[in-house]
């Protein structure tokens, strides 16, 4: 039994478990996917630079060839990549500027030439205007008819031009109420700006202006509309007595209370007044260029209709006339 005697050995088997590649296993796929992104770039690069034309793909070689000089520089002859920049338009080939259809050079160095004639002329306008507001001041303080009226002429220069402003006091009222007659001394007032106006070449606008008193009649019959009117055109008369030449005056209006010099006393005195504005170019440029639309000729294919013959007349309208007093 000396076999039995033996111990016996036991058997151990050892297992080693590995580490797994968790930290960098997805590392490829990032870096397959930039390849992937790089190379569709590269082959839609290649499509676009094989579907443009000689002329493009020159224009961009420039480019690269010297980004600098075209963004800084700018650069000379058709071959200089500073006509990508200048040229525009769809060939970018081209050294100087592609105008829309219809356009030349011509026309737009002549629409050039004529803005900067037009900024020397209001500028020298916009002088000549104020030696005018200090001309009349001038016969204002000089003139002994005046001199006492000096309080009511007001002189400022506006968008439209110089705006000569004659307004009424409660004491020297210019016109009776609700009456277009001029009293005396606005008679000499207006006579006298007639004869400083009569050199000037400038057109005139005549507006006249009431306080917001309405008429017995209200708005349906002689309103402040009327008279107002009525009171510039008056005005009119007596500055072409002093030695306005008739075709100077442009425009003659009547504004009602429209427009009140005092805004917060619509029935103040000072809202009765004559606004005599001397215009500058750029106004009688817009009211003679809005007549010429008007006068324009139909356009070619529009049909044109004749004029037709007056068969009937309407039924004459009885003509307002002021009343005697207002309220």
């Amino acid at each position: 039994m000396a076999g039995d005697s033996k111990k016996v050995q036991p058997i151990i088997i050892k297992r080693i478990k590995k580490g797994g590649h968790a930290a960098h296993g997805g590392a490829w796929k990032i870096a397959y996917a930039d390849f992937v992104t790089a190379m569709m770039a590269f082959f839609l690069l290649m499509w676009l630079l094989g579907s443009t034309t000689e002329g493009d793909r020159k224009g961009i070689a420039d480019y690269f060839n010297s980004p600098l000089k075209v963004a800084f520089f700018g650069g000379s002859g058709a071959g200089d990549a500073s006509s990508i920049l200048k040229g525009g338009g769809n060939n970018l080939a081209e050294s100087t500027g592609q105008m829309k259809k219809g356009a030349t050079t011509e026309s737009v160095q002549e629409r050039a030439r004529k803005r900067a004639i037009r900024a020397e002329q209001a500028a020298a306008e916009a002088e000549r205007l104020k030696v005018l507001k200090n001309k009349v001041e001038e016969v204002v303080a000089n003139d002994p008819r005046l001199a006492k009226y000096k309080s009511q002429i007001r002189l400022d220069m506006t968008a439209e031009g110089l705006r000569i402003q004659i307004v009424d006091d409660q004491n020297r009222p210019m016109f009776d109420s609700g009456n277009a007659e001029v009293k005396g001394y606005m008679y000499d007032i207006l006579q006298a700006i007639g004869a400083v106006l009569s050199v000037v070449p400038n057109h005139l606008t005549i507006e006249g202006h009431t306080d917001a008193m309405p008429f017995v009649g209200g708005e349906r019959g002689y309103s402040n509309w009327e008279l107002s009117a009525d009171r510039a055109n008056a005005s009119r008369r007596v500055l072409i007595s002093g030695g306005l030449p008739p075709d100077k005056v442009l425009r003659v209006q009547g504004l009602a209370s429209s427009v009140p010099y005092e805004r917060g006393d619509p029935m103040s005195p000072l809202n009765r007044r004559i606004s005599i504005i001397v215009m500058n170019r750029q106004s009688e440029d817009r009211m003679f260029n809005a007549a010429e639309v008007e006068d324009d000729e139909p356009a070619p294919g529009e049909a044109q209709t004749p004029p037709q013959p007056v068969t009937s007349l309407p039924s004459p309208i009885k003509p307002l006339s002021p009343p005697s007093e207002r309220r």
